[in-house]
């Protein structure tokens, strides 16, 4: 399915950079983020301004990338991934008005070249997970995750090296 068709039922914003060949399912929510070339964007999935998705992705169904979240080239994202901007979210200030954009600062996740992140994974603010490293599925990562390792677990933690390929 090609980014202009209108029959997906997809919202992509004018602001949205889309690489060369980037196929993408229906009822997709793209705005103020950029999708490198030869990317694939599964059904239900939300990729937020100032987010970066590179070349030869895979970003599977039902999954959330929120601002600040840079995913390299070559990653793949499980069905249902969510990313985690705010460590410390509330609705309001402390004076009780509903927050803004100017209330909060933007936490940043990066997900190098080459790493894989399994189905139902949470990954947390501040993170940065490995080239090439993988995350087990169903697992919450709360801390950085070294290059060419397998993680798993809630919290994840390092299981073993990941398999040369």
């Amino acid at each position: 399915m090609s980014a202009g068709d209108a029959g997906s039922f997809n919202r992509i914003a004018p602001d949205v950079r889309l690489g060369a060949g980037v196929r993408l399912g229906s009822f997709i929510n793209l705005y103020g983020c950029s999708v490198g070339d030869g990317t694939k964007i599964g059904a239900f999935v939300e990729i937020q301004k100032n987010a970066t998705v590179g070349r030869n992705c895979k970003i599977s169904s039902h999954s959330f990338v929120c601002e600040g979240v840079t995913i390299e080239d070559n990653v793949f994202i499980g069905h249902g991934v969510t990313f985690i901007n705010d460590a410390y979210p509330r609705a309001t200030t402390p004076a009780g008005a509903l927050k803004n954009d100017a209330d909060w600062n933007v936490e940043y996740t990066v997900v190098k070249k080459g790493a894989s992140i399994g189905s139902g994974s949470t990954i947390l603010s501040r993170v940065t997970i490995g080239e090439n490293a993988i995350v087990g599925a169903g697992s919450t990562v709360t801390r950085n995750v070294p290059p060419n390792t397998i993680v798993a677990g809630n919290p994840a933690r390092i299981l073993r090296s990941a398999p040369d390929e």
